[in-house]
């Protein structure tokens, strides 16, 4: 729109004679600063129509089509993709392989060897459940257990792994998609 502008700015310059020109003031479309031209008050006339026309078919088009009048529509917002269908979790974890979820926080210890007895203690008891110690803290340890994606998947696990550790709680914490329950 603003290329059009333009165009009938410089021929309203150069075609028309001065003594029939008007200034006009329109504003610009991209970024709504004013745009004073001199033009003949028939061009006005056909911009105004023309641009009537463009703001109905991007109405009427959603900004995914040609004009044949004018210059293509921009949808200058957000693409936001909304699928037909629910994602799978294989294609979310595709496209997100490692998310916010929860662990199990079995324990903060003083010392690396310390952390890896809590954890064989804990792979004894539940062989089934990945365990992973945290060195963020130093000095001190984080022992910690499961991939979880929600407070609601991590509940029936938790109850089980506070019958041998009382001081249990669930975390928030960066956990591969795969892995979670």
């Amino acid at each position: 729109m603003k290329y059009l502008l333009k165009i009938l700015a410089f021929i309203s310059l150069f075609l028309i004679n001065d003594a029939a020109a008007q200034t006009i003031v329109k504003n610009d479309t991209l970024s709504g600063t004013p745009l004073t031209m001199t033009m003949d008050k028939q061009i006005d006339e056909l911009l105004t129509t023309l641009e009537d026309k463009c703001s109905t078919s991007l109405a009427s088009n959603s900004g995914n089509s040609w004009n044949n009048d004018a210059e293509p529509s921009r949808n200058t917002g957000t693409k936001i993709n909304i699928p037909e269908r629910e994602l799978s979790r294989a294609e979310i974890c595709r496209r997100n392989p490692r998310i916010m979820g929860y662990k199990i926080q079995l324990a903060v210890v003083k010392s690396n060897e310390e952390a890896r007895e809590v954890g064989m203690y804990f792979r004894r008891r539940f062989p089934n459940m990945k365990v992973e110690i945290d060195a963020s803290l130093r000095p001190n340890y984080k022992v910690m257990a499961g991939s979880y994606v929600s407070k609601q998947s991590i509940a029936s696990d938790l109850s089980k792994v506070r019958t041998h550790f009382k001081s249990a709680i669930p975390i928030q914490y960066r956990v591969f998609c795969v892995e979670a329950k």
